[in-house]
């Protein structure tokens, strides 16, 4: 990994297709490891920010060791949106109308 003193200069991706969905890549290797196939459900990444991650780090929904990790075995990190909670999704099938 092109770390520097287990830092990580990072790319953060959004999906144009997919709310919540984003791909870390190193800033220096840019998408160049991300696979065509990822790309193309992916869509035309758009950057949403670059940071620098430590192993400690706390992201929203995961640590920066995960995030490392994956950019040093893959070449990226893809966050998928979270899961919709069931209880949730019984909101919207669950009739509105009041039937005694």
């Amino acid at each position: 990994m092109t770390t520097m003193n287990g830092k990580l200069l990072c790319e953060v991706f959004k999906s144009p297709r997919k709310d919540e969905m984003y791909l870390y890549v190193d800033k220096r290797r840019g998408l160049e490891d991300v696979p065509e196939a990822l790309l193309e459900r992916f869509g035309k990444p758009v950057s949403a920010l670059t940071l620098i991650l430590t192993p400690e780090k706390p992201l929203a929904r995961t640590r920066g060791a995960e995030v490392m990790a994956a950019i040093e075995e893959k070449g990226f990190y893809l966050q998928m949106p979270p899961a919709k909670e069931d209880y949730l999704l019984d909101l919207y099938r669950t009739p509105t109308e009041a039937k005694y």
